[in-house]
């Protein structure tokens, strides 16, 4: 017999585990979580999203990277600044909301197990703490929410202190003085612009061509020219072939065409693979796909009905937000608790520097179905909040459909563009055209009103189109 009985039980205490956990059981449900670091918040508050972008933060301000564009002089910090100057704001911001998680738990009776959990049979976990009795918990319901790990690919001695994984850089206690970043996606240019910004020697070796190749081409090619500016150097067309990390002195980086780079530390963001390796999945009727991913329906059902998954272990998006409202979605279809179905515009939040974000069609997606569209810009130069906050390289970027004017796609880049999405989501998720930016009014003076101001461009395109380029 199990030790105990629940509604549901959660594996994983990260974004997509807790919100699930919190949500049944705000309708009653008798919930517990497993997890087996000991701390809740998973890889999105404790090694990821929230310290990467807390720690962003830090280095623009301690840097003085916004007041060089407004004064036009240096007023840098980062000589006097030790490394735990850098990393005090990350661990408040961090262990604030971990308190904030466990007030929620505790308000909900959500119940926590520390330990490591596998299956049974469908539906009974047996959890085993790293010190202690194994215990045995039966689930009505089950969420698989493990998220994700880094690879670590055979090149690389991670055993090393200098070599690092997106997980363990938070961990450093000594300031790179060149790193090198292995892996030009996201988590590779989040933390290139940071180090650059902290006045880091910082090169960035990829085997594609291009940064972000996901992003809109004017987006991902701003915010290119901004890292190369802020001193990143990029080898493209490259890959490490070879690592050679010494007790002592720099590591060096063989690369595929044979050049070699000496660094003090090396970032390895290669990708991540699912957390559900030990999770024991067939004695659950269940087998995962390439690197652990399980699939889901449109619930987030997997192929056995009573077990769930969310976030990172069903792959992409595999964002703190989108996780989270994939596990809601889960719980009010587990329970039948109200009509909840996963938005269909889903952003997306880049926090380089400068950072960027993006939410629905792109120009390529939309020549390929052949709609005709029109674009409107608005640059923050043009705008008095962009030239008040001192970024003369930002704009935002609107797709509206030819014959209606439809919104169809935001792009943005500059300051607060993760912010700036959200308005240009709102009015798509309504089906709103231009015409909604032409009436409102926006506070003066705002970054807002770029959306005014990039409708009008688009009114003026659609009324006086461009003439097409003689051909040659």
């Amino acid at each position: 017999m199990p030790d105990s009985i629940y509604d549901l039980l959660v594996i994983g205490g990260g974004p997509a585990g807790t919100c699930g956990a919190v949500t049944a059981a705000a309708f009653g449900k008798k919930v517990a979580v497993i997890e087996q670091t000991g701390m809740l918040g998973g890889a999105g508050l404790n090694t990821g999203t929230v310290p990467s972008k807390t720690l962003r933060e830090s280095a623009l301000l301690l840097s003085g990277w916004r007041a060089r564009k407004l004064l036009g002089v240096s007023v840098s910090r980062t000589e006097e600044a030790k490394l735990s100057d850098f990393m005090y704001h990350e661990r408040h911001v961090t262990t604030v909301a971990r308190r904030e998680i466990e007030a929620r738990f505790h308000q909900t009776h959500v119940e926590k197990f520390w330990g490591r959990a596998r299956f049974l049979d469908p539906q009974t976990l047996a959890v085993t703490p790293a010190d202690g009795p194994e215990v045995t918990l039966r689930g009505d319901h089950i969420l698989i929410a493990t998220g994700s790990s880094p690879l670590h690919p055979p090149e690389f001695a991670f055993s090393h202190p200098r070599v690092h994984d997106s997980n363990e850089i938070l961990q450093i206690t000594e300031m790179p003085q060149r790193l090198a970043v292995v892996g030009a996606g996201v988590i590779g240019a989040e933390y290139a612009c940071t180090f650059a910004a902290l006045g880091v020697e910082v090169h960035v070796i990829d085997g594609r061509d291009s940064l972000l190749s996901f992003l809109d081409p004017e987006i991902s090619a701003a915010i290119t020219r901004a890292m190369t500016l802020a001193g990143v150097r990029f080898h493209w067309k490259e890959r490490v072939t070879r690592c050679d990390s010494p007790e002592e002195g720099g590591v060096c980086l063989t690369l595929s065409s044979g050049a070699q780079l000496t660094v003090t530390d090396v970032l390895v963001a290669a990708g991540r693979s699912s957390n559900t390796a030990t999770l024991d999945l067939p004695a659950a009727g269940l087998t995962p796909g390439p690197r652990g991913l399980l699939a889901v329906d449109a619930h987030y059902r997997t192929a056995v009905p009573h077990i769930y998954a969310a976030g990172d272990v069903i792959g992409p998006p595999a964002l703190a937000s989108t996780s989270m409202e994939q596990a809601r979605v889960a719980m009010c279809s587990a329970f039948d608790l109200l009509k909840k179905e996963t938005s269909p515009l889903l952003p997306t939040g880049i926090y380089t520097i400068p950072e960027a974000s993006m939410v629905g069609e792109t120009e390529e997606s939309l020549k390929k179905q052949g709609v005709d569209f029109v674009v409107g810009r608005a640059a923050y130069a043009h705008n008095p909040r962009g030239r008040i906050i001192g970024d003369d390289a930002g704009f935002l970027k609107l797709l509206f459909r030819r014959d209606d004017l439809r919104l169809l796609g935001v792009h943005v880049v500059g300051e607060e563009a993760t912010e700036i999405v959200h308005i240009g989501l709102v009015a798509m998720l309504t089906s709103s055209s231009a015409e909604l930016f032409s009436n409102a009014c926006f506070n003066y003076p705002t970054l807002g009103d770029l959306y005014k101001t990039a409708a009008y461009d688009a009114m003026m395109q659609r009324l006086h189109p461009a003439p097409p380029v003689a051909s040659t």
